[in-house]
């Protein structure tokens, strides 16, 4: 049986990457296979030859990421190689190994892709990107069942035949767009890597958003929680601050603000990176925001809110866990308000949307106050305009003619 090493050679010059190369052996002949992989040292085990990956905060992250899975890829495909000469029972030679390599295309599975793409969101921090890739790969599983689809094998009519299991399968029209939308940016991410050509799969598929009932609470409303009387209600007093913390600090979410340590608050200053983007944020700390969190404030603790601790190392689970627990007594806190829509966190991103519209801030600052790629991603927070103030507008029409 053949055997497969990585290897690293390091640069003669000082200050430069030096290059991944891997060695064949079988039946006691080597061959060298040369890439393209360039690394510092530094960024090499040369104990375990694997990849050390920095910090997702680190300037070399993306490319460092990105040279580990081009060298999975390769291994991966190096093995398949071995295994399909073993299985056809050829006499093969390492240098023949090496040219069926290098002869060959890259065709990895669509589901192995998206493994590995969620992998590495995790371990970059982005766990809610990871979670909806997951939920769009176990849909995709599903649809493929027994069948091996290739990023190459991703065209528009198999789009199309995924598009029709989902709706088949009741999906509503939005939730079919958001697995398009999602496993779009997927397929989009290997053509950017180098593992498929762009051929457009999903031009003929919905990838829009329908208009649904808005979440958005008026102006009002927020008054009217923001001054229930909670004091003898713990649990619905803490769900309602952390509400009210949410939309201060112009919709962050619930992940967001778990991860919120003291060392982000600085010099009247908050500053974090989203956990869904990565995007950086900074808020001018206001005197409501600081209240909620004296409140609150635990000096043990390296977290800015009660919501992880640091003695666990499952900070997923009890994110998640907790988020659930203020959402159930926000909905308490709902109706104890008078609202008409169940009251959660991810209610407070709309209100403080819909509220800036109101007081005609512009959309352009309200996308960069929420942090938004781009203003059609604010439009959708947005409540629709009130009828009444359509009504006024056409009744001054009428009595001008």
């Amino acid at each position: 049986m053949a055997t497969l090493k990585i290897k690293f050679r390091p640069s003669a010059f000082q200050g430069k990457e030096g290059k991944i190369y891997y060695r064949i052996t079988h039946n006691r002949q080597s061959c060298q296979i040369t890439t393209d992989h360039h690394l510092f040292a530094k960024e090499w085990d040369g104990i375990h030859s694997k990849v050390i990956i920095p910090e997702s905060c680190s300037e070399r992250f993306e490319h460092v990421s990105k040279t580990a899975f081009n060298i999975s890829s390769d291994i991966e495909r190096l093995n398949n190689i071995i295994r399909q000469f073993k299985r056809d029972d050829l006499h093969y030679s390492s240098s023949e190994i090496a040219e069926m390599f290098l002869t060959s295309t890259k065709d990895m599975e669509m589901v192995d892709y998206m493994t590995f793409l969620i992998g590495r969101l995790n371990k970059s921090g982005r766990e809610c990107t990871a979670k909806t890739y997951s939920t769009v790969k176990s849909s995709f599983s599903r649809f493929a069942k027994e069948r091996h689809i290739s990023l190459n094998d991703v065209t528009a009519d198999l789009i199309m035949s995924f598009e029709s299991y989902l709706i088949n399968s009741g999906l509503c029209p939005n939730s079919t767009s958001y697995h398009m939308r999602n496993l779009r940016a997927i397929y989009n991410r290997a053509v950017e890597e180098g593992l498929a050509e762009q051929n457009f799969p999903f031009r003929r598929v919905y990838t829009g958003i329908a208009k649904t009932r808005k979440r958005a609470v008026p102006l009002r409303g927020i008054k009217k929680i923001k001054n229930l009387k909670l004091d003898n209600k713990p649990r619905l007093c803490f769900a309602r601050d952390m509400f009210m913390l949410s939309f201060y600090t112009r919709g962050m979410s619930i992940i967001d603000m778990a991860y919120l340590k003291k060392t982000n608050l600085a010099n009247g200053v908050l500053i974090y990176r989203r956990k869904k983007t990565g995007q950086t944020l900074t808020i001018k700390w206001e005197k409501q925001m600081q209240d909620i969190v004296s409140k609150y404030s635990v000096k043990s603790s390296p977290y800015l809110l009660p919501i992880l601790n640091d003695e666990s190392s499952d900070t997923r689970k009890i994110y998640r866990s907790k988020a659930q627990y203020i959402n159930r007594n926000l909905k308490e806190v709902g109706k104890l308000a008078g609202l008409s829509i169940p009251l959660t966190l991810y209610v407070a991103r709309h209100c403080w949307a819909s509220v800036a519209r109101s007081k005609n801030i512009p959309i352009a600052v309200i996308s960069e106050g929420m942090g938004h790629d781009s203003e059609k991603t604010t439009q959708i927070y947005l409540a629709e305009l009130d009828s009444s103030a359509v009504d006024k507008a056409n009744n001054l029409i009428i009595k001008s003619l």
